[in-house]
């Protein structure tokens, strides 16, 4: 396993950071956030990033993609995570668009991938039905009927799923088997309610009473579970590199405020106690990066062995979660009072850390999958 990029992933990393840093810096979260913009990020920043062909970065060139691998979004998540950047790049092409390369026939392909992958089409996974992470939990239904299905069910946790232009919903079919339904917007029996995220994201939960769609809608179930498994594994994988970026800016932060904060006519950073917290924070920071990177190396590979992929991805997801939450806690602890205010972006980056945390999986959650014990 290689510790560093490659020269294209070092092209894309540094690609992404002069786009992020000139139009998308911590200063536009900030704005979004005061706008209280529903959508929760840029249009003409996700439009930009589609032109730098971020969304088309995994796909076959058939597809109208690059064919790069899926390697090439570790460079680009984790500089999304060191600017803060909100985008619908994990909610639409990640999962939406892992989920419909997979279990796709060629005409949904055909009619659903090039619209994403040009950024004119933006899908939401509804999956999530617990207050917390549980994949495998369902009770939403679908029943057929005469002229496709109809869907009841509540889904209470949909990332960018407000102002979507259709959601992929997970449901459980007549025979017990769970299917994903593209559902488009403006079907009946359809509600979006917006729910307020302490990370300013768009996030939504939709209630679906009797919404009917055509039989086209549902995607093939051949090998559905393992389709699923593999695009929240993606999701994962990109989760936990958006969190090393987010951390290394934290910790860059805070190795200035050490550097220039003065006390006892010295500054704080050459006292020997907070050296040796700052070095324990850098031993933990490339012990994540390793991990992710492992995970990103496992997703790129042969899927002969998904126990092996699903074992790397829970262990740089965890790694990443629990990393993080030393990090982020140290930061505010060394930076004292004024890590919690709003004026400062320590407390920006917290609030997103919470957040991506807690998303596609908690620590508790990848530790059990990690051990191969599901949770209840």
């Amino acid at each position: 396993m290689s510790l560093i990029y490659n020269e294209d992933q070092q092209q894309l990393l540094d690609s992404a950071q002069d786009f992020l840093a000139a139009r998308s810096p911590v200063a536009a979260q900030r704005a979004l956030r005061d706008a209280d913009a529903a959508v929760g990020f840029d249009p003409q920043v996700w439009q930009g990033m589609v032109e730098l062909g971020w969304s088309a970065v995994a796909f076959a060139e058939d597809q109208g993609g690059l064919d790069f691998g899926f390697a090439g979004f570790a460079p680009i998540f984790e500089q999304i995570g060191r600017h803060l950047s909100a985008s619908p790049l994990l909610s639409s092409v990640v999962l939406c668009g892992s989920l419909i390369e997979q279990l796709g026939s060629d005409s949904q392909k055909q009619g659903l991938l090039p619209g994403l992958i040009a950024g004119e089409q933006r899908w939401a996974l509804a999956l999530e039905e617990a207050d917390r992470h549980q994949p495998d939990l369902c009770d939403t239904r679908a029943i057929r009927t005469d002229s496709g299905y109809r869907l009841s069910g509540r889904k209470s946790w949909v990332i960018d799923g407000l102002e979507a232009d259709g959601w992929l919903v997970i449901a459980r079919l007549e025979d017990g088997q769970r299917g994903v339904f593209a559902v488009p917007a403006g079907t009946a029996g359809m509600t979006l309610q917006r729910r307020q995220m302490i990370d300013a994201r768009n996030m939504a939960q939709l209630l679906l009473e009797d919404a009917a769609v055509d039989a086209s809608a549902l995607l093939s179930s051949d090998q559905f579970e393992a389709a699923l498994e593999l695009a929240l594994d993606r999701g994962r994988a990109c989760l936990a590199a958006e969190l090393l970026g987010c951390c290394e800016a934290v910790f860059a932060m805070t190795l200035e405020y050490l550097r220039t904060r003065v006390q006892f006519d010295a500054p704080i950073g050459s006292f020997q106690a907070l050296q040796h917290r700052a070095a324990r924070l850098y031993v933990q920071l490339e012990l994540m990066r390793s991990s992710v990177m492992a995970a990103f190396e496992a997703l790129d590979r042969d899927q002969a062995d998904p126990a092996q992929r699903r074992q790397l991805v829970s262990l740089a997801k965890w790694k990443a979660n629990e990393a993080a939450q030393l990090i982020s806690n140290e930061a505010i602890q060394m930076h004292g009072g004024i890590g919690v205010t709003d004026e400062y972006d320590l407390g920006l980056f917290l609030k997103r850390i919470r957040m991506a945390q807690s998303q596609l999986g908690h620590s508790a959650f990848h530790v059990s999958r990690y051990a191969g014990v599901r949770l209840s």
